[in-house]
């Protein structure tokens, strides 16, 4: 098979790791977490200035239409990098849902913007009662066809905190497990009757709990999902942003492995380098050969697409490899002894996010029974 990248792919790899090298290093990076939003606006804004965070959306919208090649390729550039801007979150899921669902005036005078990174808007969906279930809405929606009101919490909204709009689930009728009843609804950050309460995730980046007690929404901003449904919306901007994770973990692999080799050549012990003895060697050979593993299932994923088996190799992918780099993680962690779990090394920065993206939206577990085909 031919994993040779396109032109367009190339521009972008180049623009994604110009970007790291220019405005990526460590202290930007602590910077950018202790600031208000998790990030760097001026950082956000420069992605959007150079068509990163427009390159995922469809030409006809202002983007690139990345296939899952340049998806992955960009994501990888930017894990490696150890970008802590939210493009997978605000981007690829919440601005991915927009352009997909909206329809009217509320698309032409917000998706523009979103494109062009002017406004953020964060998925709302995950609630308490769900715990690793990917169906499980209890926020209720009133009213008709010309709009109404919603109630309910969603505590779990990633890149949520400073967001210009919200994308909420909730149903009209129904059991908090089924599909029919479900729907999609655009909420401003600045409604009535929307409460934020800002947390920090594992890897310091900046979540939002938010209650809506008679939120109203007028005709427009109930999303249009007829084609397949709110629940299909969801799952197709979240297998998109899967692969993404997957393509971004091992990027962030590749550069604590790197980093870990260059240290254990230079490391003495006993008056000689650590890399010279063959434990570790062992050691490492072990994780370069995960490391391989991931990307040949990363790249199995990638010649899937426009298949049956496109959502499964994901699934599959995405298991492997959120297990495998906590693993990777750990043994990294462990060659450096305690220097590795600070905030001095990239390591333990690195190590956090995998954490993120290993157990976000899901585990990789419940990733695993659906590419063995045993949950929906």
């Amino acid at each position: 098979m031919n994993f040779d990248l396109s032109e367009d792919e190339e521009l972008l790899k180049a623009l994604a790791e110009r970007f790291v090298s220019d405005h990526c290093d460590l202290d930007r990076r602590r910077a950018a977490q202790a600031s208000e939003h998790g990030f760097l606006p001026e950082n956000w804004a420069l992605l959007g200035e150079l068509g990163l965070i427009a390159a995922p959306f469809a030409p006809d919208d202002g983007g690139m239409g990345l296939d899952s090649s340049g998806l992955a390729t960009v994501f990888e550039a930017l894990g490696r990098g150890l970008v802590v801007e939210p493009l997978i979150e605000n981007g690829l899921v919440g601005g991915g849902l927009f352009a997909a669902c909206a329809r009217g005036s509320l698309r032409d005078e917000w998706l523009s913007d979103v494109v062009s990174g002017v406004r953020r808007i964060a998925l709302a969906h995950a609630e308490a009662g769900g715990r690793s279930a990917r169906l499980w809405v209890e926020t209720r929606s009133h009213g008709d066809g010309s709009g109404g009101s919603i109630d309910g919490s969603k505590p779990y909204v990633p890149a949520g905190h400073g967001a210009d709009g919200y994308i909420v689930s909730a149903r009209s009728h129904g059991a908090p497990d089924e599909v029919e009843g479900l729907g999609l609804y655009f909420v401003s950050a600045n409604a009535a009757g929307l409460t934020h309460t800002p947390w920090r995730m594992a890897d310091g980046s900046r979540a939002v709990s938010l209650d809506l007690s008679g939120v109203c929404f007028e005709r427009d901003h109930r999303l249009d999902t007829s084609t397949a449904g709110a629940f299909a919306a969801i799952e197709f901007a979240q297998l998109r942003a899967n692969l993404a994770r997957a393509a971004e973990a091992l990027g962030i692999m590749e550069r604590i492995f790197a980093d870990t080799l260059a240290y254990l050549r230079t490391r003495e012990q006993f008056g000689t380098p650590l890399g010279s003895f063959q434990a570790i060697q062992h050691r490492m050979a072990l994780q370069y050969a995960a490391l391989e593993q991931s990307r040949a299932l990363l790249n199995l994923a990638q010649v899937s697409e426009g298949g049956p088996d496109f959502a499964s190799s994901v699934d599959g992918a995405r298991a492997f490899i959120s297990r495998m780099s906590i693993a990777l993680g750990h043994e990294m962690i462990q060659f450096h002894g305690g220097m590795g779990v600070t905030d001095e090394l990239a390591i333990g920065h690195a190590h956090k996010r995998l954490l993120v993206l290993s157990r976000w939206p899901d585990d990789p577990e419940v990733a695993l029974d659906r590419f063995a085909g045993v949950a929906g």
